[in-house]
């Protein structure tokens, strides 16, 4: 159920909480594919000019530091650090039991933080250091799935991290952290929007009470999922005299979920975040639940696709072969 919270600017927020009794804000600012060093501004000025509270980003990203630096410049310009919702990644590289800690105690000093609010698996498979992209014939290894998550469990025993949870899991994946999980996830994030809808892995965490996350809620306009320009996005846009990001946002907290949209232009930071004094009307928001063509995006915009041979051509590949 989402809760009404407000920002220091006064803006009405939703915010969803969690199985630990935390509460995760609804829209959040990704940062993949931010670069370094111009990460830095964006975060900034969504959390100070645009009253961001949730900021969502990785170890992969390469641009731990600048998110830091931000949010270090945000907390000393006025912003209360607890009214901020943290999250990174653990990378495939370091899903291994000794690994964990050292890979989340090196993303604290890259964000210049004493804890995380959240430290999710990025991906439910172990790479060996140095992996090609796409992996190569060994560069896939054992997951012991039980014994990272152990060290995950730990982390937020010593209050290094306020949750735990999970990125890009399978159903399969999923059942068998639920099987032996002593603390359980409390947040599932996967790419979902009306062109992936993803709808069993929706409800199996709706089911296990599991908070989901969707990312890349906009699709994506350079690998074929272009929502953005999606007659019937465009049609409940100019129905709501609201812009299609805006929508899609909103179409993504009406399913239950929060939602990471990415930007570095200050006017969409802006924008997407103006997404609560209003609703999707039911006939709308079904259209969007049944827009045809389901395709993710995962393949372009996973961190591996290129055109070289080899036995995998992407992360989607290694995903389905390690089920």
């Amino acid at each position: 159920m989402a809760q009404v919270t407000f920002t220091t600017h006064g803006e009405r927020m939703q915010s969803f909480k969690l199985l630990s009794g935390h509460a995760i804000p609804a829209v959040g600012l990704g940062t993949w594919k931010s670069t370094s060093p111009q990460a830095q501004h964006p975060v900034y000025s969504a959390i100070v000019e645009a009253g961001y509270r949730h900021v969502d980003t990785a170890a992969e990203y390469g641009v731990q530091e600048e998110v830091g630096l931000a949010i270090n410049r945000a907390v000393h310009a006025g912003v209360d650090r607890k009214s901020l919702f943290v999250t990174s990644k653990l990378w495939c590289a370091d899903l291994s039991p000794e690994r964990v800690r050292p890979a989340l105690e090196k993303s604290l000093r890259e964000l210049h933080l004493d804890y995380l609010d959240l430290y999710l698996i990025h991906w439910p498979f172990h790479l060996k250091e140095g992996a090609s992209k796409p992996p190569k014939q060994g560069d896939v290894m054992e997951f012991n799935m039980e014994g990272v998550w152990r060290e995950m469990e730990k982390l937020v025993k010593d209050n290094l991290v306020r949750d735990i949870g999970v990125c890009n899991f399978t159903l399969k994946k999923l059942s068998k952290l639920l099987g032996l999980a002593q603390i359980m996830p409390s947040v599932c994030q996967m790419e979902m929007h009306p062109g992936w809808r993803n709808d069993k892995m929706l409800e199996a965490c709706k089911k296990n009470g599991i908070h989901v996350t969707a990312y890349s809620p906009l699709g994506s306009q350079d690998h074929g999922r272009d929502l953005i320009h999606d007659p019937i996005v465009e049609k409940a846009a100019r129905k709501l005299n609201k812009s299609p990001g805006q929508v899609l946002v909103r179409w993504a907290i009406q399913r239950g979920t929060s939602t990471i949209p990415k930007s570095t232009h200050l006017d969409r930071i802006k924008e997407n975040i103006r997404v609560f004094e209003w609703e999707i009307p039911e006939e709308d928001f079904q259209a969007l639940c049944r827009v045809p063509d389901q395709k993710r995006v995962l393949d372009g915009e996973n961190l591996f696709v290129n055109e070289t041979d080899g036995p995998y051509k992407s992360v989607a590949d290694v995903w389905d072969h390690e089920d």
